[in-house]
């Protein structure tokens, strides 16, 4: 359990001249969230509740999220999971995947996350996999634009073009906040 002590989480992350990527991240007080930490009445007032995989590792922040799950299930609402990075996969596939089948409406990966969340290197594999898992799966890929999969359909959407990317950090934050504006606008 978090503390009002705890430190704040922090991450240091070194961009170099091609725009790639090292993060250095200390999670602080988030690493001691658990289920009392979840404010079951907010949940329920939420739209959809937002759950952030890089805080999946503790067997309290699992609890956490199964709390946060049912308040919102309990509700008729809907939940968002961001897969947050490949290692968080390999760690967790299983725990992932079921989330995925049974608690998750709204999934956001990237083409990394998907295909390692699938154990495939074909990316169109893995967007059949996750095809009619959950209602939404919301996958980015980068210059590529992103893909919008649903039972029905896959909706493609293409990226701005850009002509130097300097830094890709907090991409995949802004395109979840985007997208979860746009279908609770």
């Amino acid at each position: 359990k978090a503390t009002e002590g705890d430190p704040t989480g922090r991450c240091m992350i070194v961009v170099t001249p091609d725009a790639q990527r090292t993060m250095c991240t200390y999670l602080g007080a988030s690493v001691g969230l658990g289920p009392g930490d979840i404010d079951r009445d907010l949940v329920a007032r939420a739209s959809i509740t937002y759950l952030e995989g890089y805080l999946w590792d503790p067997p309290e922040a699992k609890e956490a999220f199964r709390a946060a799950i049912g308040a919102a299930r309990a509700a008729g609402r809907r939940v968002a999971l961001t897969l947050s990075d490949p290692f968080c996969v390999e760690r967790h596939r299983e725990e992932f995947l079921a989330l995925v089948d049974d608690g998750v409406d709204i999934l956001f990966a990237n083409h990394d996350e998907i295909t390692a969340l699938y154990e495939t290197t074909s990316f169109d594999d893995a967007v059949a996999a996750v095809r009619g898992r959950c209602e939404i799966a919301a996958i980015t890929r980068s210059a590529e634009g992103s893909l919008v999969v649903t039972a029905d359909a896959v909706h493609e959407v293409a990226a701005a073009p850009v002509e130097r990317v300097v830094d890709t950090t907090g991409a995949g934050d802004l395109y979840a906040a985007g997208f979860l504006h746009g279908i609770t606008a």
